[in-house]
């Protein structure tokens, strides 16, 4: 690795900008980015926290097949998608929708106020129906909202598919309801129906269940209704829900939902306590480990760890990355790798000491010819975490997320910043003693003279 003036004098340079833009980045009060944010508009920077830190609600959904035929995998793509964009229009931050196995969908909700509502709203089919109710049946002007009809007794007009707009409107009385608009081909069923059917019933039902059953007063032949929540009406909530469904459509197979936690704040405050304290220690340990084993290149490893956590830390939120539990572990698991490229540094900077080479040689030396061993390590990491990122669950691609990142950035720090830092420091007089090294004084050569230092400053691998 040869490293010409220009990028060695350039290089401490870069370091201090990139220290001083992490530190902004995670310090500065209220910093916002001139994207990111909806709409691609400004973004806030902040530390996004993941269910089991914030709190919040995990739900297991199963799909349920259709007269014997179970759904596809191109199926629950599209139950994710749908899920994913009814939960994204609650507004909860950083929500986490993802399959699982053949037939499963998992949601994530840190945060959430108020999670039975979204789990109504997530867990309902969202077959829109309306169905005309025949003068001759017994049920004739006796339908009541919450009531289950029998679609096959009382097949439907058309579905929710033919409504192309939905908004939030008020009944008579004031109260929420749903005005909807109509497609040509079911605003021309309608009308007709309207027109034919003059003061009889007409249903409107929802996953099987009526939730509005109005009597016809007038032909409605405009292609737009409303939907109103019967003699107690909508609540805000419950019309928001409905427009939902009818914005993003129904399920193309029913869920059913096996398996839900909930996780209060205080204990993910709780995790959150926990997480950040064994990090710490992890810091904390593995710098009092460097430091009495390898003396003066440890307390620079240990600096260059200090640079890592805050450049990881900015990454995180620059991103941004949503920590979790998982996430935390491969941060901390991180740390130890970080300083596992200084510790085959720093060995081979000692054998090159005991060899006869002078400090700033045998420092330039341990760098270049550690380096095959740092890259083939730190790419076999990548590699591994790369296929826990493809292939795991959401917790598992959370842990592998950030211990891709926290790799990277080892590799920055421990090539980079510590060489930059050591260079300097073996260059000052006070600091070229045997014993800052580990070796013994017989061993150490601190300044050579004339041709010998000349040629083993530019020795290199």
């Amino acid at each position: 690795m040869y490293h010409p003036a220009p990028m060695r004098r350039a290089t401490p340079l870069l370091i201090l900008v990139v220290f001083l833009a992490a530190l902004v980045v995670d310090f500065w009060p209220g910093f916002t980015l001139p994207f990111g944010g909806p709409d691609g508009g400004p973004r806030t920077v902040e530390t996004k926290l993941g269910l089991d830190l914030e709190g919040g609600l995990r739900v297991e959904y199963q799909a349920l097949p259709i007269n014997g035929q179970a759904p596809t995998a191109a199926d629950m793509g599209v139950i994710r998608e749908i899920i994913d964009r009814r939960v994204n229009s609650t507004g909860v931050a950083e929500p986490v929708v993802v399959t699982q196995g053949v037939d499963r969908v998992v949601v994530e909700l840190p945060g959430v106020d108020d999670p039975e509502s979204i789990r109504r709203l997530v867990g309902q089919t969202g077959k829109l129906e309306f169905v005309p109710i025949p003068p001759t049946s017994p049920l004739a002007g006796q339908v009541q909202s919450g009531q289950t009809l029998d679609l096959n007794e009382y097949p439907p007009l058309f579905g929710g598919e033919q409504i192309t707009s939905a908004t939030l409107g008020t009944d008579q009385v004031g109260r929420p309801a749903v005005d909807f608009t109509l497609a040509s081909e079911g605003s021309d069923k309608f009308a007709t129906y309207t027109t034919d059917n003059v003061g009889n019933q007409f249903a409107i039902v929802l996953d099987g269940t009526v939730i509005s059953a109005p009597v016809i007063q007038s032909a409605i032949t405009g292609g737009k209704g409303q939907i109103t929540g019967g003699g107690t009406g909508f609540k805000a909530a419950e019309a928001n829900n409905l427009i939902t469904v009818l914005r993003y459509g129904s399920l193309p197979f029913p869920v059913q939902e096996v398996s839900t936690e909930t996780i209060a704040p205080t204990l993910g405050e709780y995790f959150l306590r926990q997480g950040i304290l064994a990090a710490v220690v992890g810091i904390g340990l593995v710098f009092v480990l460097m430091l009495v084993h390898y003396r003066l290149p440890g307390l620079v490893a240990g600096l260059a760890l200090m640079f890592y956590t805050v450049l990881v830390l900015a990454i995180f939120r620059f991103i941004p990355v949503t920590l979790t539990l998982a996430g935390i572990a491969g941060f901390v698991l991180s740390i130890g790798m970080a300083v596992d490229a200084n510790i085959l540094i720093f060995e081979r900077l000692k054998e090159e000491l005991r060899a006869g080479k002078s400090l700033p040689a045998a420092t330039e030396a341990g760098f270049n010819r550690a380096w095959n061993s740092i890259l083939d390590s730190n790419v076999s990491s990548l590699i591994t975490a790369g296929i826990l990122f493809w292939f795991g669950s959401s917790t598992i691609r959370g842990f592998a997320l950030v211990l891709m990142i926290g790799v990277l950035c080892s590799m920055f720090t421990a090539i980079t910043v510590s060489r930059t830092i050591l260079r300097f420091v073996v260059q000052q007089d006070r600091f070229r003693k045997a014993w800052l090294y580990g070796v013994s004084e017989s061993e150490f050569v601190a300044r050579p003279v004339g041709r010998q230092r000349v040629r083993e400053a530019r020795s290199r691998a």
